[in-house]
């Protein structure tokens, strides 16, 4: 028996098959992956992303802590609401995680990430923090869902009153705001318009069914994954880890090199590799094959070996797609080995879709 959000009645309710999910028993879906992900791509979906860890910070040097703690820079976060991906790194440069943190003042910041990471994360952050003058807060007592498709917004926007509903609506991307016991985010990890919705966890349920009323499709982990496979988001502990770093995980924009004398934690090792040059890249793959890729499978090119990090068959593309970890110099095609057939593939440059398009050449 795992952890369970304050939706797990409603996931049984509607019959979801759940699973084990970073110790958290978490919808895979709820009859059918397929239709889930299409409904995403077509309409709006929603989902459960209660298990994931929001962390408030506060205090007068949080601002200088944050900018040493994370290699991106939340300077550049100007306006209260504004958000930013970044990468956690170790002293090595490897990712601890990849998270969102948002600007909500000049002493408080709020912070969102992974739910398998929960323990290491709170570890790090709060060793960080101790004698700095900043407080590090996790919220239990919050769930989070997402409401995620091109008529996510319009259906999703019933859970606010007239008047923030036109706000909301207004929220450009990657911005947040308070509208009384719900922080909006238009943030996602589809590739598709939508709002992540953080809330107190006794409104969950209550927001999770009226939005079900306006039409927003409950979907699962399954559908979640293969979104954010095309959209060409990377999944923390297949994708990048703390063996890996941004350099080497196709994240080196999230790195703020400027300026040049912040010093974050894990600069001098990334510095020391880009001048150098990365041994490994992560590229994205399109099968030229039939079969379907699947993390671990051994990567051939001209240049040494890879793995596949990430793979799946996409409901968009109707291809397999996905992510590999290759040789710096590997070039534009390569074979997979998968149940020991050597499979032709093309590297591509993801996104692989996205808001319900094709990004790459498919033939």
């Amino acid at each position: 028996m795992g952890e369970k959000t304050p939706l797990h009645q409603d996931h049984e309710r509607l019959g979801a098959r759940i699973v084990d999910f970073g110790g958290w028993d978490m919808p895979l879906h709820y009859g059918s992956q397929v239709e889930e992900h299409h409904a995403v791509r077509t309409d709006a979906g929603l989902f459960d992303v209660s298990h994931m860890t929001v962390v408030d910070l506060e205090g007068d040097t949080v601002q200088a802590w944050l900018r040493h703690l994370l290699a991106n820079d939340v300077a550049r976060l100007k306006v209260p609401g504004k958000a930013l991906y970044s990468c956690l790194l170790n002293d090595e440069g490897g990712v601890i995680d990849d998270l969102i943190v948002y600007f909500l003042a000049p002493d408080r910041y709020r912070m969102v990430v992974n739910a398998a990471t929960r323990a290491k994360d709170l570890a790090w952050l709060q060793a960080r923090a101790a004698g700095t003058g900043v407080t590090v807060r996790e919220r239990p007592e919050l769930a989070m869902i997402a409401a995620q498709g091109p008529a996510a917004r319009d259906k999703a926007a019933i859970l606010l009153d007239p008047a923030a509903r036109e706000a909301a609506l207004a929220l450009t991307p990657f911005t947040a705001a308070q509208y009384g016991e719900l922080f909006v985010a238009r943030t996602g990890y589809t590739g598709e318009d939508g709002w992540e919705i953080i809330l107190p966890a006794k409104a969950a349920a209550d927001a999770w069914r009226t939005l079900e009323s306006a039409g927003v499709r409950p979907c699962g982990l399954g559908a979640r994954d293969t979104l954010r496979l095309e959209a060409g988001m990377n999944l923390y502990g297949q994708d990048m880890d703390e063996t890996t770093t941004p350099l080497e995980s196709g994240l080196g924009w999230t790195v703020a090199w400027e300026p040049a004398e912040r010093d974050f934690i894990g600069r001098g090792v990334l510095e020391a590799q880009r001048a150098a040059g990365a041994p490994r890249k992560l590229v994205g793959l399109l099968l030229e094959d039939r079969g379907v890729l699947r993390g671990h499978q051994r990567v051939v090119t001209a240049a040494g070996d890879g793995e596949v990090t990430s793979g799946s068959f996409s409901p968009t593309l109707a291809r397999s797609i996905g992510f590999a970890r290759v040789p710096a110099d590997a070039g534009e095609h390569v074979e997979v080995d998968i149940r020991g057939r050597l499979l032709g593939a093309r590297v591509v440059r993801p996104p692989f879709v996205r808001n319900g398009k094709s990004r790459i050449q498919l033939d």
